[in-house]
């Protein structure tokens, strides 16, 4: 199988490179660090909505790309969370937290051992997936900012839309291991 690098896919590289950058300015003795990795994040989350409409406009859609691009979400996710967690460190973040990497684990594992069964189809990205991901990037990107906004209370809209996340997260992972039992069971 060759390897295709095309737009769609060469965004999504640019997403997995960004966050080691996005780590860096994170741990900067900066004022304006967070500002910076919201930023950062915002162009993550656009290069994500990007690359799918391009790899569909210009029929680019490749198997390469279609393994990549969630890698490169989760990727993502899961080390901003972790670095959020470390910097407010407390429970009422870490759980919701744990939950979302939790689940991210959970079903790339299900997709594979459904993609061994043949049945890859059956756990394909639904909308309620795709709502779970908004919550939860909008959620990342308000913790990351942290500072209040004209008087709304930032960091605390991000918890409580990280919570939401949760909420959609574990709907989600419902909805998935019942269709893969489904599948099981005919077998």
């Amino acid at each position: 199988m060759m390897l295709e690098f095309n737009i769609p896919t060469n965004l999504t590289l640019l997403r997995i490179a960004l966050i080691p950058l996005l780590t860096v300015v994170f741990y900067l003795p900066w004022q304006y660090s967070n500002i910076v990795c919201t930023l950062i994040f915002i162009m993550a989350g656009l290069t994500d909505w990007l690359d799918g409409y391009l790899a569909r406009k210009m029929q680019q859609e490749t198997p390469f790309g279609a393994f990549l691009d969630p890698v490169a979400d989760k990727l993502m996710v899961a080390i901003v969370l972790v670095l959020i967690v470390q910097q407010q460190a407390n429970p009422y973040l870490a759980i919701p937290s744990a939950v979302i990497i939790g689940r991210e684990i959970t079903i790339a594992s299900l997709r594979e051992w459904m993609a061994e069964l043949g049945e890859r189809a059956k756990v394909k990205v639904s909308y309620l997936g795709k709502w779970k991901t908004t919550a939860q990037m909008v959620a990342i990107g308000m913790l990351l900012y942290r500072e209040d906004l004209i008087g709304i209370p930032v960091n605390l809209c991000g918890y409580g839309l990280l919570y939401i996340a949760a909420v959609l997260t574990l709907w989600s992972m419902i909805n998935y291991l019942v269709a893969a039992l489904t599948v099981i069971r005919a077998k």
